[in-house]
């Protein structure tokens, strides 16, 4: 009996996880394209969508992503990489939003939560 219900609860998590995966697809899917040169000039905490690609590691989950309009520093965590390994000239597309920080000076960055390859 027990390893029926896992097996359930198994199915159950897994259809609750490709639901979601969806939802967050059809979401993205959604949002409009956007260039690094316009999320530059954002405001604090717009959601961001972009393609492009990521040319160089900064360190600390910090990378430099570039599209046809210029670079922007973008912050992925290691995990949305689902293992893959990726050149600057892989194309990917990024979602997020734009985070600002004044202090010392304005730095404008994309803290990512998806990646699409």
């Amino acid at each position: 009996m027990a390893a029926n219900q896992h097996t359930v609860n198994s199915n159950a998590v897994a259809a609750a996880q490709a639901q979601q995966h969806a939802v967050n697809q059809d979401a993205i899917a959604a949002m409009t394209l956007s260039t690094v040169q316009q999320a530059l000039n954002y405001a604090d905490d717009r959601k961001v969508k972009l393609r492009g690609y990521v040319v160089k590691a900064i360190g600390d989950e910090k990378y430099q992503f570039r599209d046809q309009t210029g670079t922007i520093t973008v912050d992925i965590d290691d995990e949305l990489w689902q293992g893959r390994a990726i050149s600057a000239n892989t194309p990917i597309t990024i979602w997020g939003e734009v985070d600002i920080d004044y202090k010392p000076m304005k730095r404008v960055e994309i803290d990512v939560d998806g990646v699409q390859f």
